[in-house]
């Protein structure tokens, strides 16, 4: 009976060191894909919950390349890397990107353990923020044009008085919008709409 799931993706172009790997994992009775290059695991990725572990150099696109390509995607799939040639550059490249850790080759089965169970930790609370994100981003969607403006200004810490002169309106329509802007983005104050605009804005044009 398998433990969780989750996948664990297995991407290195070296067919014995990939086999290994791939041995280490089932030993663990976690489910796995394995790829022989960075561009057959993009081509076949379609968001699933689980890990990546990478080689770092490849044919194509390496570790780096690979990682920078998932975050233009909005696929943080936590990722473990694994290297023959540990070397202090590259590994800040992939930290600096959200790599869990790097492991030299060949890797232990304790260490590889360990690694994929931060990584699945990892995965849940990274699915969980893109959730609330979305959820976020779908209540802006709901705010006309006018509240998106008086948002923007709420958020810059305009007060309403101030509001009311720019938008060339009365104090209560200002006050009266303030609730409606409230009540769509479900928050009750004007720090909690700060953070929610924050998280919205992640990875995006910022709200306007």
């Amino acid at each position: 009976m398998k433990q969780t799931s989750q996948i664990v993706n297995i991407v290195d172009d070296d067919p014995v060191s990939r086999v290994f790997v791939g041995g280490m994992i089932r030993r663990m009775n976690l489910d796995s894909k394995l790829f022989e290059s960075a561009d057959e695991f993009l081509e076949a990725y379609d968001g699933e919950s689980g890990c990546l572990v990478t080689d770092m150099l490849m044919p194509g696109r390496n570790a780096v390349e690979l990682l920078d390509v998932l975050q233009e995607r909005d696929q943080l799939l936590p990722t473990i890397v694994l290297t023959a040639y540990a070397e202090v550059p590259a590994a800040v490249q992939v930290m600096q990107r959200g790599a869990v850790t790097m492991l030299e080759k060949p890797c232990n089965q304790t260490d590889l353990w360990s690694a994929i169970q931060k990584a699945f930790r990892q995965d849940v609370e990274l699915r969980s923020i893109r959730e609330e994100r979305t959820a976020i981003r779908s209540r802006v969607e709901q705010l006309t044009s006018q509240e998106r403006s008086m948002m923007k200004l709420i958020v810059d810490g305009v007060p309403n008085k101030e509001i009311a002169l720019r938008l060339d309106m009365g104090l209560r329509t200002v006050e009266g919008r303030r609730r409606s802007i409230f009540k769509k983005m479900h928050v009750d104050s004007v720090a909690r709409l700060v953070q929610d605009v924050m998280i919205a804005n992640k990875g995006r044009r910022p709200v306007e």
